[in-house]
């Protein structure tokens, strides 16, 4: 087959592309299991199914259905999730999948759990009984929004791994909510990571808790902190080590948190922050008797290494994006998802590939996604993804779309992969002859702290002027037609695109994904106002000046350019209003828009159909408006 012959990957194609995850590895390093999620166009939902890995037989088959798996600590079974009797229970599975056993029976199913250290039961997280308060409630207004389980916190609970086992409630939830957690290697101690309530308003609540198996004591660490994640213990029990701010937490109360890594010592009580010129996406995965295994992002690169107690950290991968790793105790044996410039994940063994993924663009076209960097306004450099078709020619000139990534503690990365980009079709939008920039904007992670908090008290004026500069980059060097642009984004890359529909008539089209678009009202709306307190230095209450300056509907009367609007209804986030306000206030200035709400999904959906007509949507929008195509039957999608 010649080029010619060869298309790029459909939108279907690219809901299609298995997304790998969840990847755990035998204590005795003979093993691996990982997830793949790919959906079920039939049924119009997504299938998780847990892939086996044995290194006799040197090759990878799929076992059965379900999510997180776990070898147990003999390597001789597999426990895992899988949805039964209402919510995700576990099961136990032997190798030859002969035997399965069901472990749980919560109503209201497991949302994570481990394997007791000695093999014999099972640790795992659900949510605590109703209390009088919620079952009074229920009385009152009957179960309208689901009111029993907003205010459900999750508490721990033992299982013997019989199948007889009877569940024993180890802490209280009812005023305990427990986010994660981990247990020492001698089974005595379990580490909680907590909050009072399971609102995200008690984020700045959250601590760290010791509970003693054997006396069933809980002792409260007060952590002056505020807790990143991946908490666990050390191969002794004598430490712990988690992701937590530099600074105290009150400080965070106005300004862009940071994380480092920082080790407790148990015993003494010391704790140190041993890799504060890392960057802040640092996190611990696993304390090894060769020491930690951590993950950070290092510009558009996830990198893993191991941190040894004498302040060295021995590189493991530099190159390519890390998505997931899982280590032996005894540091000897690795696993991890990987994926390089150009292409997909792929799980690796011991850093032999297992799997092979990019076989999925056998027989296709791809765009090429390289990093180039450019100069902002105010000289901060800025690095970006450009993608560009398989037969570009530097001398013609292209019509250019901006894609903007959320967060905005994340990045674009010159990969492919469906876990990252699920709203918007790069391929196909290559296909039609577009060029797609994807710029990591101030306040993007893995570019150090500094550019992490560059856009305090600036949201939307700094990352325009980092999108802009990037379109003149581009149209500078000629690739670029500057008449025939777009731009696009989801959640603050949707803040980021509304503020371009606003604020500019730089672009021809625009498309707004669960955009933010006031910040006075959303403060008041979001189940995170300390979010916008970190990046705009107050609330509104005491500094509306600065609420007004950084949001898009405060220059609503400039709007001239054609916006598509698309909101997931139940989005808590970013609640649809949202939506609604950009959408009166363009109509009202004339502008052409349009404005879809997707049922019943927040964020993303789980149905790949309706990813489809998202990504649809996006593919006709800006066919129309910047390649001049009919948007006959839009709304029909």
């Amino acid at each position: 087959m010649n080029t010619n012959e060869k298309t790029y990957p459909t939108i279907q194609d690219l809901i299609s592309l298995p997304t790998i995850s969840s990847l755990h590895i035998s204590e005795d390093g003979n093993n691996a299991a990982f997830v793949k999620r790919t959906p079920d166009w039939k049924d119009n939902t997504y299938r998780n199914h847990i892939w086996i890995y044995e290194k006799h037989k040197g090759d990878c088959y799929t076992l059965l259905e379900g999510t997180s798996p776990l070898w147990a600590p003999d390597s001789g079974n597999l426990a895992y999730l899988r949805s039964a009797d209402g919510g995700n229970q576990i099961f136990v599975e032997s190798l030859d999948g002969d035997r399965s056993i069901q472990i749980t029976d919560e109503k209201e199913g497991v949302s994570t759990f481990k394997w007791d250290p000695a093999g014999k039961g099972f640790y795992y997280i659900a949510p605590s009984e109703e209390s009088e308060e919620i079952k009074k409630r229920k009385e009152i207004y009957g179960d309208f929004h689901h009111i029993g389980r907003e205010y459900r916190n999750h508490c721990l609970y033992f299982i013997n791994s019989s199948e007889n086992g009877v569940a024993n409630p180890l802490t209280d939830g009812r005023d305990f909510h427990i986010h994660e957690f981990d247990v020492s290697l001698d089974g005595n101690k379990v580490v909680l990571m907590a909050a009072p309530t399971p609102d995200m308003r008690d984020f700045f609540n959250r601590d760290l808790y010791i509970l003693d198996i054997e006396a069933g004591g809980l002792q409260k660490l007060n952590v002056d902190k505020l807790l990143g994640g991946g908490v666990c213990f050390s191969p002794d029990g004598s430490k712990l080590c988690y992701a937590a701010s530099i600074r105290k937490k009150e400080y965070y109360e106005t300004h862009i948190q940071d994380n480092t890594l920082e080790i407790c010592d148990l015993r003494t009580g010391e704790r140190i922050q041993p890799l504060t010129d890392v960057d802040s996406s640092v996190v611990p995965l696993r304390w090894t008797d060769r020491g930690i295994l951590i993950r950070w992002q290092d510009k558009t690169n996830y990198c893993i290494g191991l941190w040894s107690e004498d302040g060295t950290v021995e590189m493991i991968n530099r190159d390519g994006f890390i998505f997931d790793a899982s280590i032996t105790g005894d540091g000897n044996h690795l696993s991890y998802a990987r994926a390089i410039r150009n292409e997909t994940f792929e799980v690796y063994f011991d850093g032999e590939k297992i799997t092979d993924e990019n076989s999925f663009f056998k027989g296709k076209l791809k765009s090429n996604r390289e990093i180039i960097t450019w100069q902002s306004t105010d000289g901060l450099e800025i690095e970006g993804v450009l993608s560009t078709p398989a037969e570009f020619d530097a001398k013609d000139k292209y019509p250019l779309l901006v894609l903007i990534h959320g967060g905005p503690a994340w990045a674009s990365f010159p990969i492919h992969s469906a876990c990252f980009n699920e709203k918007y079709p790069v391929e196909p939008f290559i296909e039609k002859g577009f060029i797609v920039l994807e710029p990591n904007y101030r306040g993007s992670s893995g570019y150090g702290n500094e550019f992490l908090k560059a856009n305090y008290r600036n949201l939307g004026i700094g990352d325009y002027h980092d999108v802009i500069s990037g379109v003149d980059t581009l149209v500078e060097k000629g690739i670029a037609d500057k008449d025939r642009t777009g731009v696009m984004g989801w959640s603050q890359g949707g803040f980021i695109s509304a503020f371009c529909s606003t604020y500019s008539d730089r672009f021809k089209a625009v498309s707004v994904g669960g955009g933010m678009t006031n910040w006075r009202h959303h403060y008041a709306n979001t189940d995170i106002p300390w979010f916008i307190r970190m990046h705009l230095g107050n609330d509104p209450w005491h500094d509306p000046e600065i609420y007004s300056k950084t949001s898009p509907m405060t220059y609503i009367k400039s709007a001239c350019t054609p916006t598509l609007i698309q909101h997931g209804e139940e989005d808590a986030r970013v609640p649809f209003t949202n939506a609604y306000e950009l959408y009166q206030g363009l109509r009202d200035m004339g502008v052409e828009t349009d404005l879809v709400i997707f049922k019943g999904m927040a964020y993303s959906s789980e149905q790949p159909g309706m990813n489809a007509a998202v990504m649809e949507q996006n593919l006709r929008w800006f066919s129309s408006y910047v390649l001049g195509e009919s948007l006959d039957g839009f709304r029909n999608l």
